[in-house]
This record gives structure tokens, C-alpha cells and sequence, in this order.
């Protein structure tokens, strides 16, 4: 796994890599309870890749009780923030040295191009997990102005026990955002990865271990989410629950979280994020560059995608020959292709629902200007193209829905307060956008969008010192950035009666 990709290809590396496929508990890897297994499927060819253990309640079980008894230990609670700081230094740099087998693993189980896997996905990991080891020294708490009749000092203490639930699109990095933050926090972890995509955290449990972090602090159990996940959201000694993924799915652990110990729950759910297009900004070929990758990066499998395109009059030819011209150039391609811009859908399932979509948008009445195929069906997997839709009523199903796949809904409006309507109009509030040379509107319509994140002439700018989250139904709580310590801690006040 150490050879330089112009001397191996990656589908060598591929014949040659093998996989972990269990479960990873009390620092150690073990079959599911039942000895049950999924079929952990190539999205790029609908080959098996794996037979993966597939936990169920028993293996939650196992999986909390170990991480409760680490907790009450105090080996990783307890231990000195620095001695913890620099055991997360050394978890990240071994990440970083399994960089190839682990952008590996991510394509072949997720789908997404080998170069992405590369330059985003594992040194977004790897940063992630530095930045809060360096950030764990450095949360201080604090003294209350009582006056000098009393001695009041507030501290930040670990939750104990968190459960963490994450997606298939960023498998790795979404992880990441969770295993940093709790584990900087003092707490005990159990993580549950996508049932399409389990197999980068199996990975990486060893690689905590090896790293020097105590067995029990960081389990993690695949599995499904009807089965696993709620297990874990019903656990009646899980102090947080931890999720990213669907609206429906967010809501459902909301449920769970009070039917058995009102347990905190912490959600990024879904987007259907507006990226609006003023006619006065200047460089429209700029603004369509970034539309374009905005929902066409990750085959558009992002929950903060810039799936609606607010075009004001009289820019959307211009625009959407921009886009359409980048939409070419970035034709699905096989994901172990370095060269490859777009990879595969996840998996069937979720091509079937994208295609359903594209249906569903021509029967409504809009014009597909490019794309809305599946392709590359000789190569047995999951392929569709990137899509661009014009004439796009806001009540359009293609325009209020998450598709979760690289479908544009372009939509025309004619001042920014009609844009405004437009982009607050649905469900959600996650990710959205304003392209404008005029500092005052960009400001009142940043103001006026309801919206976790409103990029200004730019779109997907990133750094994890910001928090990452959305309003309405797009979630609860943020990740990234100090504010994540938040949702992962609980605040104690100790009174000193001084009189």
C-alpha cells in the first residue's frame, strides 16, 4: 500500500487490500453477537466488496458497556487534557500515514473519485482531529461574579457515554467531525457508519488503539439503522446521541430519545440549499463555475449541495450554458480513475430514487437542459449523470425535496426579496448562497435567509474553525468549530459558601 500511484494503479491496489469486517468492541475486532453480515456492495461495478457484521441490540449492548466502564475508570475522562492532546496527535497522524488504504476503502465503498477520497476526505479527517487536540488544553472554565461571600466556579465535565450515527456520502470526514470533538471532550464513544459505507471506521477504530487511546473509548458497531441504530438511540445508558443524516431519521431519533432516557440529541439533517445570483455581479462565469460544483462534487450526495439555483432575469442563459459546459466535463467515470470528477452513486437504491426524481421533474413540467440519464450501465454500477433543470416552479417537487444526487434546479426570479421567498420557502435551512457586487444587499439578504450558512460570492468555503449546522428541519446543534464542545459536555456549577 506504499507504492506511488504513477507506479501502481489503484485497481491494483484494490485486488490487494484487505478488509476489516467486524465489529470493533473493548479494542478488539468481533463477530456480531448472531454472527450475522450484510453485503457491503462496489458501487462502481455492484460487485461484493464484503461481508461486513451486521450488530444488532446485543452488540449495542456490549458496545455501551464497555464504553461506560472506560468512562467510570477514568483512563481517557480523567486523564490530564494534555497527555489526552497528545494521544489524539498521534490518532491523527496515523490516519495520515494509512492516507492511501484509507482513500482507498472510502472509494471503493462510497463511490466518490479516488482523487477526491485523496485531497478532501482524509485531510479533512486528519485535520479535523488535529485541530481538537490542540483546542483541548485550551477550553477554560470559568469563576461566577457572586462576590466575595461565596466562591462559584462553573466547569465543563464530559457527557460520559455518546452514541454517533453517520452518513454514507462523507463517510470518514463525518466521522471525524464526531470522534474529535466527543473524544477531546473526555467522553466514551459508540459509533455506528452507514450500513453502505462502514468500512473506513472500522479501519480507524484500530487505529485509535494503536495510537495509544484506551480500549473501550472509541467502539464502533455497523449494522443497520432499524436494527443498530435504534438500539443505540433507545440505550438507556447513552448520555447523547449524535446524528447526521436524513430529516426523517432525525426526527425518529428525537422520538427514541424520549421514549427512553431524554438522553441529548444532536442533529445535521437535510438540505435543499438556495445559491442566488444577482444580475449586477460581475463575473457570472465565476458564479456559475462554483453553481456547478456546488451540486455536481460528490455526485451531489452533499447535505449542503446548492441543489436550487436562483437565477435573476436575464443572466439565465449565460449561467446555464456555464454550467452546462462544466456538467460535461464532468461525466461520471470510473472512481479509481485519478482523472475521474464524478463517480458513482452509492448504491441502487439511491440511484433509483435520483432517477425517480429526474422522472418525477419532467412530469411536473420542467426542461431538462442537460443530462437526466443513467450511464455506464455495462459497468454494473451505480452511474447518473449530472442533470440541469430550467423552468423550475418553487412547488416543484425537484425544488422542495432533498434528491441527495447531481440534479440543478434552476429557478428564475426578479428582485432579491422575491429570492428571498423563494430560498426560505421550504423545510429546510442548512447551507445557501448570495452572488451580488452590492455589500448592502448581500448583507440584507444574508440577514433575511434562515440558514446555518450564508456563503457571499462563494459557495462551499470551509474551514473547521466555523460551525457547521442548519435552522428549521436541518437539524439541532452544530459541528466543527469550538461551539461542537457544547453539545458534548455538561456545565456544573460548584457553590463555596465563603460567609
Amino acid at each position: 500500500m506504499n507504492a506511488k500511484p504513477e507506479t501502481v494503479s489503484w485497481h491494483e491496489r484494490a485486488r490487494s487490500l484487505s478488509f476489516r469486517t467486524q465489529a470493533f468492541i473493548e479494542g478488539r475486532y468481533v463477530d456480531a453477537a448472531s454472527g450475522a453480515t450484510f453485503d457491503s456492495i462496489n458501487p462502481a461495478t455492484g460487485k461484493l466488496l464484503a461481508r461486513v457484521a451486521a450488530g444488532d441490540t446485543e452488540d449495542i449492548n456490549r458496545a455501551v458497556s464497555s464504553a461506560r466502564a472506560v468512562f467510570r475508570r477514568g483512563s481517557w475522562a480523567n486523564l490530564p487534557p494534555a497527555k489526552r492532546k497528545r494521544l489524539l496527535f498521534r490518532f491523527a497522524e496515523l490516519i495520515g500515514k494509512h492516507s492511501d488504504e484509507l482513500a482507498l476503502l472510502e472509494t471503493l465503498d462510497m463511490g466518490k473519485p479516488i482523487s477526491d477520497s485523496l485531497k478532501v476526505d482524509v485531510p479533512g479527517a486528519v485535520r479535523c482531529i488535529n485541530w481538537y487536540a490542540e483546542a483541548v488544553d485550551k477550553i477554560y472554565d470559568e469563576v461566577a461574579p457572586t462576590g466575595p461571600g461565596a466562591l462559584a466556579t462553573i466547569t465543563r465535565e464530559p457527557l460520559g457515554v455518546v452514541g454517533a450515527i453517520v452518513p454514507w456520502n462523507f463517510p470518514l470526514l463525518m466521522a471525524a467531525w464526531k470522534i474529535a470533538p466527543i473524544l477531546a471532550a473526555g467522553n466514551s464513544l459508540v459509533l455506528k457508519p452507514s450500513e453502505k459505507s462502514p468500512l473506513t471506521a472500522l479501519k480507524v477504530a484500530e487505529l485509535a488503539v494503536e495510537a495509544g487511546i484506551p480500549a473501550g473509548v472509541l467502539n464502533v458497531v455497523p449494522g443497520f439503522g432499524q436494527t443498530a441504530g435504534k438500539a443505540l438511540a433507545l440505550h438507556m445508558d447513552v448520555d447523547c446521541v449524535a446524528f447526521t443524516g436524513s430529516t426523517a431519521t432525525g426526527k425518529t431519533i428525537m422520538q427514541y430519545a424520549g421514549q427512553s432516557n431524554l438522553k441529548r440529541v444532536s442533529l445535521e439533517c437535510g438540505g435543499k440549499s438556495p445559491n442566488i445570483i444577482m444580475a449586477d455581479y460581475p463575473d457570472l462565469e465565476k458564479a456559475a463555475t462554483a453553481a456547478a460544483y456546488a451540486i455536481f462534487f460528490n455526485q451531489g450526495e452533499v447535505c449542503s449541495a446548492g441543489s436550487r439555483l436562483l437565477l435573476q432575469e436575464g443572466i439565465k442563459d449565460a449561467v446555464l450554458e456555464k454550467v452546462q459546459a462544466i456538467a460535461r466535463t464532468m461525466q461520471p467515470g470510473d472512481p479509481l480513475d485519478p482523472n475521474t470528477h464524478l463517480g458513482a452513486i452509492v448504491d441502487e437504491t439511491q440511484m433509483k430514487r435520483v432517477l425517480g426524481y429526474i422522472d418525477a421533474g419532467r412530469a411536473d413540467g420542467a426542461h431538462i437542459r442537460f443530462g437526466g440519464r443513467r450511464v455506464r450501465e455495462d459497468s454494473g454500477g451505480f452511474f447518473v449523470e449530472p442533470t440541469v433543470f430550467e423552468d423550475v416552479r418553487p412547488s416543484m417537487a425537484i425544488a422542495r425535496e432533498e434528491i441527495f444526487g447531481p440534479v440543478l434546479s434552476a429557478i428564475t426570479f426578479k428582485t432579491p426579496e422575491e429570492a428571498v421567498e423563494i430560498a426560505n420557502d421550504v423545510i429546510y435551512g442548512l447551507a445557501s448562497a448570495v452572488w451580488t457586487r452590492d455589500v448592502t444587499t448581500a448583507h440584507r439578504v444574508a440577514r433575511a435567509i434562515r440558514a446555518g450558512t450564508v456563503y457571499i460570492n462563494c459557495y462551499d468555503a470551509d474551514d473547521i474553525t466555523v460551525p457547521f449546522g442548519g435552522f428549521k428541519q436541518s437539524g439541532i446543534g452544530r459541528d466543527k468549530s469550538l461551539h461542537a464542545l457544547e453539545k458534548y459536555t455538561e456545565l456544573k456549577t460548584t457553590w463555596l459558601d465563603l460567609s
